[in-house]
């Protein structure tokens, strides 16, 4: 287990030889044309843990090989504290860098691994020795230095690469998916590890990531990624809860939101989304967070249904008739602690904007195998629900938690006054 003085043991004093990190309009176009990334504005503060998150292709790898000058930079600027590092070479950027592949040398041992770097830049040897085993003894790497890294399992050559890292007292660290070759449950560990590890430090981290599950549970805050350009930068839990567009609202959340074309209808000043023949109230808290809602009456909008926020009505049976939803269980799956149920609603229409396509193109999506007529939801059930493939089921829906997007321009249907609500 690593130490709550981690910073000091190793050399750290928690505010120095810290740095921001940002991009202003910072852009990466290939010698075809290819635009990588565009536009890309992002400040990461000292000692913040940034996640870059989003599908493959997104951009988010070729942003911080930017800044660890192993791309060049085609357009913009690239800062490193008061520094603009654009032309400056690699090695003179003050950074330390965590690989995917772990990077290790393998015909070295764990200590030499970890001191190669400060071997390279002349540290005294005492000065090295000192700091490998520090390192050594926070990471639990002590009985291990002198082997190789074929001896190694995936999380200790893992703890090596950021042995490696940590002993060069860098002003920043860059991470590229270092998680992506564990298995699941040491990704776990290895999650809260990393965290532990960046917050004792306090060094500035920038963490890139195809993962939400890691995006969201890591990130001080988080950057998600869509071709090439930011969509949105936020706290998770914001994310989450207001995700400013089609696109994030269906990327963040696992499983994924639930989605369909609805009309939004008022009577006596009540609101509620009709689909598929249901009517679904709307809750008065949920319109109160949402007031631009209300210029959609009469229209089509695309309603956002979280998983977690449905539930088998035999386990909700106070709930409504107008907040509750019937389907036909397509697919029960248990998973202990609860129960995922994939039930169809007849007659509703799932959306067809660009973003659906590349979000259920990313996640595998298995809608078209399993859908028959209507629009396919996931339920996040309590293990304790009864349902049955092949039988009608009746869903309590949490309507204070709906989410609401315009069709038309993909962005989240919130405050009159934000950008891109109607006018």
């Amino acid at each position: 287990m690593w130490a709550c003085c981690l910073g000091n043991q190793l050399g750290y004093r928690l505010g120095d030889g810290l740095a921001e990190v940002s991009f202003n309009k910072v852009a990466k176009v290939y010698p075809d044309g290819t635009r990588a990334v565009t536009g890309f504005d992002l400040s990461i503060a000292d000692g913040e843990f940034m996640v870059l998150v989003g599908p493959s292709g997104c951009g988010k790898t070729t942003a911080l090989r930017m800044v660890a000058g192993l791309e060049d930079i085609s357009e913009g600027v690239v800062r490193i504290g008061d520094r603009i590092v654009n032309y400056v070479p690699s090695r003179d950027r003050d950074i330390a860098m965590v690989f995917q592949s772990y990077a290790l040398y393998p015909h070295l041992t764990v200590y030499d691994n970890i001191a190669f770097g400060l071997r390279v830049k002349k540290v005294s040897k005492d000065e090295i020795d000192k700091r490998v085993h520090d390192a050594a003894k926070q990471l639990g790497l002590e009985d291990l230095l002198q082997r190789k890294p074929r001896n190694l399992s995936g999380g200790q050559r893992q703890r090596v690469a950021m042995g490696r890292a940590i002993v060069r007292h860098p002003s920043a660290f860059l991470m590229d998916e270092p998680l992506s070759n564990l298995d699941a449950k040491l990704r776990v560990q290895m999650r809260a590890e990393i965290s532990r590890l960046q917050r004792d430090l306090g060094v500035t981290t920038l963490y890139v990531t195809h993962d939400q599950i890691e995006a969201m549970t890591m990130g001080d805050r988080v950057a998600v990624m869509r071709k090439g350009e930011v969509q949105q930068v936020a706290h998770p839990q914001e994310l989450y809860d207001r995700p400013v567009n089609l696109f994030v609202g269906g990327f963040i959340g696992s499983p994924a939101m639930n989605m369909v074309d609805a009309t939004i209808e008022s009577d006596n000043g009540d609101m509620a989304a009709s689909f598929g023949g249901q009517k679904l109230a709307i809750d008065p808290e949920c319109i109160a967070q949402r007031p631009a809602l209300k210029r959609f009456e009469g229209r089509t909008v695309i309603l956002g249904i979280r998983p977690e926020n449905l539930e088998d009505i035999s386990l909700a049976a106070d709930t409504p008739p107008d907040r509750r939803l019937h389907g036909n269980v397509e697919l029960r799956e248990a998973l202990g602690s609860e129960l995922m149920v994939h039930f169809t609603v007849a007659g509703a229409q799932p959306p067809s904007a660009e973003e659906m396509e590349e979000l259920a193109s990313d996640v595998g999506d298995d809608a078209d195998v399993l859908q028959t007529d209507g629009a396919l939801f996931v339920g996040r059930f309590s293990a304790h629900a009864h349902v049955t493939e092949g039988k009608p089921v009746e869903v309590a829906v949490d309507t204070t938690a709906l989410h609401f997007f315009d069709p038309e321009t993909g962005l989240g249907i919130y405050d009159q006054n934000e950008k891109g609500a109607p006018s």
